[in-house]
């Protein structure tokens, strides 16, 4: 089975995705996002958009081979491994939805997708604390996380409309719940049962930044 967790960027596709990694045996994380970025550092420099000029694609996801390459590797994962294969990552296009997800379940895999949803202002507030979020805050003014992370910003407002559509159902609220408990509303709706969350509110805390930190991305 892939699970496979949409929602806008800085919504808690990857939190939601680490959280049901640990809570559930055998499952592993494909994330797609890695192989959009190895294509897009393969660009030089200049084309990326670097040194204030404007990159030669604006999104990694208009590449084909992205598309392609995305479905390849998890065809190769969903039929090697004998576990769940839980894939975060933001799509939005109709056209590029039906290329990866769509073409998944044509290949004959069992694709649960969900798609985690919040008022504007909630996934601003997430990514005002994303990766060192708290930290700049502290040293540079409340809204130093949103200047970092400007291009999800740019993003959030045609996101949100784009996957509140029927298409990117099934639609999940994280506004008044914890990841924990969005991990859990995925594994009833999947079938899924996941190990009990005895975690503690600190380590939780500690390991969520953990993951935060692993995930930024500084080109």
């Amino acid at each position: 089975m892939l699970l496979w967790i949409n929602g806008p960027f800085g919504g808690g596709k990857t939190q939601t995705a680490h959280e049901i990694r640990r809570r559930l045996p055998g499952s592993v994380i494909c994330d797609p996002e890695h192989a959009g970025f190895g294509l897009r550092r393969m660009l030089p420099p200049e084309l990326r958009g670097a040194r204030g000029r404007r990159p030669l694609i604006e999104d990694f996801q208009d590449l084909v081979s992205w598309r392609q390459g995305v479905v390849e590797v998890l065809d190769l994962a969903l039929t090697g491994h004998d576990g769940v294969v839980i894939a975060p990552m933001t799509v939005t296009d109709p056209g590029y939805f039906a290329e990866t997800v769509g073409r998944l379940r044509e290949l004959g895999h069992d694709v649960r997708h969900f798609t985690l949803l919040a008022e504007r202002e909630t996934v601003l507030k997430r990514l005002r604390e994303r990766g060192f979020g708290h930290l700049l805050g502290f040293a540079a003014g409340r809204n130093a996380g949103l200047r970092r992370e400007s291009w999800a910003v740019q993003q959030l407002d045609h996101c949100l409309e784009r996957l509140a559509k029927p298409e990117f159902a099934e639609h999940l609220w994280t506004d008044h719940t914890t990841v924990a408990k969005t991990a859990d509303r995925i594994a009833v709706l999947a079938g899924l049962q996941l190990a009990p969350n005895r975690e503690g509110r600190l380590r939780t805390r500690l390991r969520q930044a953990g993951v935060g930190l692993r995930h930024i991305r500084f080109d």
